[in-house]
């Protein structure tokens, strides 16, 4: 794989033998960021478990203390009566049939998070081969499926993240800016990591977190020392 000069020399500051710390490891993440964006800072969780098994699903949500650092456009479904409560709590978009038929029609994706009240999962259902194969479609277990549209919507709004496993047992979630500094990062990344770790299933044998690593958008992995968290 072809490597760029900043990479290479970004490599340089991380010793792959070694786990660090979480704070020296977001420390070395923030130096090792050389790009002229604010990078996303990222987790990356291996865990012991088989995804394939229903019985060792890890999957969830969680309101991050100092949010992402990025601001995500909420979509939500409900019923007509309820959408000027959607856009007051911060929705940037709300409706029901008219916006399945614009999803439909269109194939529109101006938005990052789909809300919907449970009253409108019999019409949203429809857009399951639609939304589910971009991760959108709403869910209980994410909080994306609630009667409490306003909560819903205001925690997205302030950080709110889904974790979940992809295919090889690993959980990738982004906590937060390179400008946020180690400090942000680390509280954001114990809460994250406190979240997982409560989600063992009981069904999980053996070591449950199996490596850790965090990494900027363009940056080097470095690995954090999982052991002091479990």
């Amino acid at each position: 794989m072809f490597r760029g000069k900043n990479y290479k020399e970004s490599a340089k500051l991380v010793d792959k033998a070694l786990l660090y710390d979480p704070t020296e490891a977001f420390d070395l993440v923030i130096k090792a960021s050389r790009a002229k964006f604010d990078e996303t800072v990222e987790l990356h969780v291996k865990l012991g478990v088989d995804g394939r098994h229903a019985d060792q699903q890890v999957r969830g949500a969680i309101v991050l203390p100092h949010g992402t650092g990025k601001t995500r456009r909420v979509l939500v479904f409900c019923k007509d009566e309820r959408v000027q409560e959607a856009l007051d709590a911060g929705a940037d978009f709300a409706g029901g049939q008219n916006m399945v038929e614009r999803i439909q029609k269109e194939n529109w994706f101006d938005y990052d998070v789909v809300v919907a009240t449970p009253d409108m999962m019999g019409i949203v259902g429809r857009l399951g081969k639609i939304l589910g194969p971009k991760g959108l479609m709403p869910t209980p277990k994410a909080g994306t499926v609630s009667p409490n549209i306003t909560q819903a919507v205001k925690e997205i709004k302030a950080g709110k993240i889904e974790y979940r496993l992809d295919k090889s047992n690993i959980i990738h979630c982004p906590i937060g800016k390179v400008s946020f500094g180690p400090e942000k990062l680390n509280e954001n990344f114990l809460t994250l990591i406190g979240a997982i770790i409560k989600a063992k299933p009981a069904a999980a044998k053996g070591q449950y977190v199996k490596s850790c690593v965090t990494a900027s958008t363009m940056g080097p992995g470095v690995r954090i020392n999982q052991a002091k968290l479990v």
